[in-house]
């Protein structure tokens, strides 16, 4: 309903909700056509889908004035542009993958032998193989492969126009075997972890933010056509900006599954695009195709803290005299007080120790502390239990 009270006005401005999340406001956006001639370093469009040629691209790129052209070009296609960018045989030579494909299968075949790994944050588990930290794995099983695995121009010039330098890697393998069911549609870390209950407290403009903070991309391990299932995509969904919640909203999900596109890829291909474009994996029909890719998650450097802040030592200390302080102080104090203490943010973990399973987020340390509270637990309980989960995050 329309008001004109300035302060009901700048609160809907300020605060996002997924009830005012608006199918044909999204439409104008999601429905633009993606054209070629604003991309001049581009070799075709493919359903709204950029496509780059990636030795074109390195050429293009070879001056310190052209690089940066290519850098301004990149960052645009991922921010107001279409948000998907596909860059063909972006490694030339196939040997550099398939060693690498031979570390993930032997790490997959463990996982499966010892019963570990697995779990998948948009995907219901044993749908696919997963190996949560590929890049720590794969760089201690074969260092040299490790680096000419990562040692890639292309990964490095997409990685940069989005992030700036100093970015940070890393990495999760996903091998959708056939059979393996879709995900659900989705957008990636941060926001996109979180439920629409947790997402409306945040203002809008972290809204804004969150797609400005990583990256995300796949490598191809293996060639994909339509029916292994590779990435559904609906272009140009990042720039819709309550997207977040809207993708929780039935009808949403409806449009992204009549409207996405997909496109088959070769093993070599890489695939980069901004964490707030509505995607999904596919559903593999094929009968023999093992689809793998490796998924990077790049990280831009300015996500951390200042200082190194020891906050299990503090919530050790801090929980037994909040227990003494019951009644002087208020919940909402005593909630207060946990937050400037604890960490209230479920990731950096280890996903093989820590995994999403019965959610998309593992308990937080501030969590883990208001159930302390609430239950009673003795000062003796609850330092074991913040040791317990502090190892669960160490590599």
């Amino acid at each position: 309903m329309k008001t004109d009270n300035p302060q009901k006005l700048r609160a809907d401005r300020v605060w996002l909700s997924e009830d005012a999340c608006d199918l044909d406001d999204f439409r104008s956006l999601a429905e633009k056509t993606t054209v070629l001639a604003d991309y001049p370093s581009a070799s075709a469009v493919e359903k709204n889908v950029l496509i780059y040629d990636s030795r074109k691209v390195m050429a293009a790129a070879a001056t310190p004035e052209g690089r940066r052209a290519v850098l301004a070009e990149i960052c645009e296609a991922f921010g107001e542009g279409p948000g998907v960018v596909v860059f063909k045989h972006a490694y030339e030579d196939p040997g550099i993958i398939d060693r690498a494909s031979a570390i993930f299968d032997a790490i997959i075949e463990e996982q499966r032998r010892t019963a570990t790994g697995g779990g998948d944050h948009f995907a219901k588990p044993g749908a696919n193989d997963r190996i949560w930290n590929s890049l720590e794995k794969h760089c201690l099983a074969d260092p040299a492969n490790f680096a000419e695995y990562y040692g890639n121009a292309i990964i490095a010039l997409a990685s940069e126009a989005w992030l700036g330098p100093s970015y940070q890697m890393t990495a999760q393998v996903n091998r959708v075997n056939p059979g393996g069911a879709a995900q659900s549609a989705h957008r990636d870390y941060h926001l996109g972890f979180q439920s629409s209950e947790v997402i409306e407290r945040f203002p809008a403009h972290v809204h804004r933010l969150s797609p400005v903070l990583t990256l995300q991309g796949a490598v191809a391990h293996c060639d994909m056509p339509l029916e292994s299932g590779p990435t559904l995509f609906l272009p140009h969904s990042q720039t819709y900006v309550p997207g977040y919640l809207a993708l929780k909203r039935q009808e949403f999900r409806d449009y992204f599954e009549k409207n996405h596109v997909q496109l088959p890829l070769e093993k070599g291909d890489v695939v980069f695009f901004n964490p707030a474009l509505f995607h999904a994996a596919g559903t593999n029909r094929s009968a023999d195709i093992k689809r793998v890719a490796n998924l990077l998650q790049v990280s831009s450097a300015f996500g951390r803290a200042m200082e190194t802040v020891n906050r299990e030592r503090m919530s050790a200390r801090l929980f037994p005299a909040l227990k003494t302080l019951r009644g002087r102080l208020s919940p909402a104090e005593i909630a207060n007080a946990v937050a400037a203490c604890a960490e209230g943010y479920s990731f950096p973990t280890n996903l093989d120790r820590d995994p999403p399973l019965g959610g998309l987020a593992p308990k937080t340390q501030a969590q883990l502390m208001h159930e302390a509270l609430k239950e009673g637990w003795s000062d003796e309980a609850f330092t074991a239990a913040l040791a317990e989960q502090a190892q669960k995050k160490l590599s």
